[in-house]
């Protein structure tokens, strides 16, 4: 079957032929529905997602019930809880699905197999995690040091296609910042004739 995550992994990563079937032959496919969680707070993370179709979320729940949306999974986007799944840790997150879902998972043995198999995907797999290093790195620099504006404008820049797709509530949540100050920004931003892609 070449899915979404055949295709990434044969045009992204350059994954040679012969190799593309033994890694498929690794993976599963889950469809999940709007709501259904992928993971739940407690839990041990014992996969990685790739979202083939749909929208994923991540998030945190604080002491007074308020939600902290850590990363949004769009297609061909990963999600997993790195410290649960390669530590064995409890999870202290939840990663459900905003939208109807369809995601490839993988366990810590396929990234095993696979890097034996393809050194493409061993390589690309380390640059992946640097990447990920570099994107959290730079979201704590804005959370610490960047007004609503500049953290909204990042946002757009990195999830252009994920704006039009969740209420307002979770873009907030995902900036750090409260419902009316996102309303402000977005009026401010309307009122110089900005316009998101």
């Amino acid at each position: 079957m070449q899915n979404n995550f055949y295709k990434y992994l044969k045009e992204k990563v350059m994954v040679k032929s012969e190799d593309l079937p033994k890694l498929m032959d690794l993976v599963t496919t889950k469809e999940v529905k709007k709501h259904d969680f992928l993971l739940s707070k407690g839990e041990v993370c014992k996969h990685a997602f790739f979202v083939e179709k749909g929208l994923i979320r991540m998030y945190s729940i604080d002491e007074e019930g308020k939600e902290h949306i850590l990363q949004f999974a769009p297609e061909n986007w990963f999600v997993s809880d790195r410290e649960s799944t390669f530590f064995g840790k409890a999870s202290t997150y939840f990663i459900d699905a905003i939208e109807d879902s369809r995601v490839v998972m993988f366990d810590l043995e396929f990234t095993i197999k696979a890097s034996g198999i393809s050194p493409e995907y061993r390589n690309y797999n380390e640059y992946l995690l640097h990447n990920h290093i570099r994107q959290l790195q730079n979201r704590i620099n804005l959370l610490i040091g960047a007004n609503a504006e500049k953290r909204y404008l990042d946002f757009v820049s990195l999830y252009p296609d994920v704006l039009m797709r969740v209420p307002q509530w979770m873009v907030a949540s995902y900036l750090g910042i409260t419902p009316e100050s996102l309303s402000r920004v977005r009026k401010e931003l309307a009122r110089r004739n900005f316009k998101p892609n």
